[in-house]
């Protein structure tokens, strides 16, 4: 059955053909690394952040860590994907609950669409690492939720659409630290509000996603199945290393899985991906696609330092899941 993605035609994506030597399924932009750190003047390096098309532009939400090494969410803007304008103040949300409007750090945004509106899930604090989710409609005003899950929880990811009426999320659970264990589960809710139908979908298994792996950019539809990005991370005599890996989900049943690539699409080998902050670092967060050519531009960090951007064909990457699945 030939892989087509369920949605609407942007034929504008950033996009570069796979250069002749290369024969991975996933492909590095030349341009990489499309945000640099001091993109703004305060900011000690921006990465991890959600990219999405909205009225023929680009608009996304970036992880800004500041001079003093705080963590905000700023809003940015560009007219091709792949040159930005960031805006300097991070992000204000409207939030009616004075509790949760005491910001203290927000990071790894992920942005969707869903029916009306734009939904944000992020990683926020309240007595520690959760799931903020937040909507907007024009990037202008962000409306703040109750957070999804009790703390320790990081790396929240909407689905596109309800499932079975619901709103439906992965996201892994943790600790308060850079936790040694991670595994992926799914979550259901009538109103973003209160979470349940918990289901574990996935955990570790070997090699490079031995340590923990966690959900990456919003999973895009396809006719077969929920195609999932994710990170995996393996723990090295240098400390964690992060790369990509990519499986199929069922579509009414998305914690049920059908297809998981053994082999990772991508993992830090350039300069930028392995010198930063935190070295050796391949993170995914955002996906822009075509369903016209099946073409996905992929937006991922580099060593927690910027930000970059890598290509695929819908088609070729479930092809190489399929003939490498465990």
């Amino acid at each position: 059955m030939k892989v087509k993605i369920i949605g609407k035609s942007q034929s504008n994506l950033p996009w570069e053909d796979k250069p002749r030597d290369i024969l991975d399924v996933v492909w590095r932009s030349k341009l990489n690394p499309i945000v640099k750190r001091d993109a703004l003047p305060t900011s000690n390096s921006i990465f991890n952040s959600a990219v999405v098309s909205f009225k023929n532009h680009f608009f996304g939400v970036f992880r800004v860590d500041d001079k003093y090494r705080r963590m905000r969410l700023h809003k940015g803007s560009s007219l091709d994907g792949c040159h930005w304008k960031i805006d300097e103040n991070p992000i204000s949300f409207i939030c009616e609950e004075p509790e949760l409007a005491n910001f203290v750090y927000g990071y790894d945004p992920r942005v969707c669409w869903i029916e009306d509106r734009f939904y944000m899930t992020w990683c926020n604090w309240y007595h520690g690492p959760t799931i903020g989710v937040a909507y907007t409609y024009d990037f202008e005003e962000f409306f703040q939720f109750e957070n999804a899950f009790l703390p320790y929880n990081r790396n929240g990811v909407l689905f596109p659409k309800k499932i079975g009426g619901n709103f439906a999320m992965l996201s892994r659970p943790s600790d308060q630290g850079h936790t040694r264990f991670g595994d992926i589960f799914y979550s259901e809710s009538p109103d973003l509000i209160f979470w349940g139908k918990h289901r574990h979908v996935m955990a570790p298994t070997s090699g490079w996603q031995s340590t923990k792996i966690g959900a990456g950019p919003t999973p895009i539809e396809t006719n077969i199945g929920w195609l999932l990005i994710y990170h995996g991370v393996i723990t090295s005599c240098n400390g964690f290393l992060y790369s990509m890996g990519a499986a199929v989900l069922d579509l009414e049943k998305p914690w049920k899985v059908k297809y998981r690539t053994g082999p990772y699409i991508l993992s830090p080998q350039k300069i930028y991906e392995c010198v930063g902050d935190v070295p050796n670092v391949v993170f995914p967060c955002s996906t822009l696609t075509d369903v016209t050519t099946g073409r996905i531009a992929i937006y991922y960090g580099g060593a927690d330092t910027t930000i970059c951007l890598a290509f695929t064909y819908v088609e070729e990457l479930v092809d190489f899941i399929k003939m490498n699945s465990i």
